[in-house]
C-alpha cells in the first residue's frame, strides 16, 4: 500500500518526441565537441549531456563523424549562407568602396566571433581527426563567400594582378580568422582596445587587397554579374 502511495506521488516523466530527442542530441553534441574537441568527445559523454542513451544517438546518426557533421558542420554552413546573403544585400546598398569594405570586414569579424567555438572545433577536428572534417569544401556558404570575393576583386583589375583574386580573398579571410581565433595570444591585455584591434585588422586587410588595385573600382561590374 505504501509503495502504491509513493508511486502515485512520483510524477511521470513526459515522453519526448523524436524531434525533441534529436534536437537535444545535436545541442549536446555541439557543446561536447566544442568543449572536448572531436577526439576527446565521446558518444557516451554526449548521451549523458543530452539525457539519452547511446542507442538513441545511433538511431539518428550512423557514426560519431556523422554526428559531428550534423552538430558543427551543418550549422556553420547555414550561418555562412546567411552571412553571404546579407553581404550581397550590402553590395547593393550604395555605400562607397572603402566604407563598404570596412563594414564588410567588420561584419565578418562579428560573424566569426559569434561562431568562434564552431570554428575552433572544426579547426581542431581537421588537425587531429581529418576524417571528421575531410570535406570542408562542402561548406557551400564558405565557397559562395570565396566566389563572391573573387568576382569582386576580378571586376576591378585590368590585366594581370600581382596576386590572383582567388588567392587574395582566401588569404584575406585567413587573416581575419587567425586574428580572431588566436586573439588572446596575439593581443595581451593593455596592448590595444577592442575597437583599435578591429580597425587594425580591417586596415591591414584592405591595404593588402589594394596590392591588386584600389578598393571600390569596378563595383558596377560586380553587381551586374
Amino acid at each position: 500500500m505504501a509503495k502504491q502511495e509513493s508511486d502515485a506521488k512520483t510524477p511521470r516523466r513526459r515522453r519526448r518526441s523524436s524531434e525533441e530527442v534529436a534536437d537535444r542530441i545535436l545541442e549536446a553534441a555541439a557543446e561536447e565537441f566544442e568543449q572536448s574537441g572531436y577526439s576527446g568527445a565521446t558518444t557516451a559523454a554526449i548521451a549523458r549531456r543530452a539525457d539519452v542513451t547511446e542507442a538513441q544517438i545511433f538511431r539518428f546518426h550512423a557514426s560519431k563523424q556523422d554526428l559531428f557533421r550534423a552538430a558543427i558542420f551543418t550549422p556553420l554552413n547555414r550561418h555562412f549562407a546567411d552571412f553571404q546573403a546579407r553581404s550581397v544585400a550590402d553590395l547593393e546598398s550604395g555605400k562607397a568602396g572603402k566604407d563598404l569594405a570596412r563594414a564588410y570586414i567588420g561584419e565578418l569579424q562579428d560573424f566569426m566571433a559569434s561562431h568562434s567555438r564552431m570554428f575552433m572545433s572544426l579547426i581542431v577536428a581537421n588537425t587531429y581527426s581529418p576524417e571528421a572534417a575531410d570535406a570542408i569544401t562542402d561548406l557551400d556558404g564558405l565557397q559562395a563567400y570565396f566566389e563572391k570575393g573573387k568576382a569582386m576583386m576580378s571586376a576591378r583589375i585590368e590585366g594581370d594582378a600581382p596576386v590572383s583574386s582567388e588567392l587574395m580573398v582566401r588569404v584575406s579571410f585567413a587573416a581575419v580568422l587567425a586574428n580572431l581565433m588566436f586573439r588572446d595570444w596575439l593581443f595581451p591585455p593593455g596592448l590595444a582596445s577592442d575597437k583599435d584591434i578591429r580597425e587594425a585588422i580591417a586596415t591591414f586587410v584592405i591595404e593588402g587587397i589594394e596590392a591588386n588595385g584600389p578598393v571600390g573600382e569596378g563595383r558596377g561590374e560586380v553587381l551586374s554579374h
